[in-house]
């Protein structure tokens, strides 16, 4: 199988397909995104979506964001996911690896993400990435 890993600068019909089937296996919770709303995303200047495809087919996805702030520039990798029926196949580690190398390029000199302790996986492939535990309080204000 080879992965490539892309930018996503436009969002078609199989984009909006894919995350129709993607979101629900990384949030039970999360509505999925609407093509206006993947739109928005997609044009954001902190944003970048990384699709990650096998001969067209769309296997997983996650979104780099970049923002300066004064202590430098900052970015953070959030919502990652990997179709369950590519999972192992180095889909994960392609797109975190272009995702770094974007953080970098960018002046980035950290990259920050969380994932809860249940997605053991995850967990193993990002520390093998470098990604070291932070000791810190992470806090969540929900309106």
């Amino acid at each position: 199988m080879t992965i490539e890993i892309s930018i996503c600068d436009e969002v078609t019909e199989a984009v909006v397909s894919a995350f129709a089937k993607l979101i629900p296996q990384l949030s039970r919770s999360a509505p999925l995104p609407t093509a206006e709303e993947l739109n928005e995303i997609v044009a954001h200047e902190a944003s970048t979506i990384l699709l990650a495809t096998d001969a067209e087919t769309i296997l997983g996805s996650m979104t780099l964001v970049l923002f300066p702030i004064p202590t430098g520039m900052r970015a953070w990798i959030e919502d990652v996911v990997v179709d369950e029926s590519a999972r192992g196949r180095g889909v994960g580690e392609a797109l975190n690896r272009r995702a770094l190398e974007i953080a970098v390029n960018a002046g980035a000199k950290t990259v920050d993400l969380t994932s809860r302790p249940s997605r053991e996986v995850a967990n193993r492939l990002y520390q093998r990435l470098g990604f070291v535990t932070r000791e810190t309080n992470i806090y969540r204000y929900e309106a």
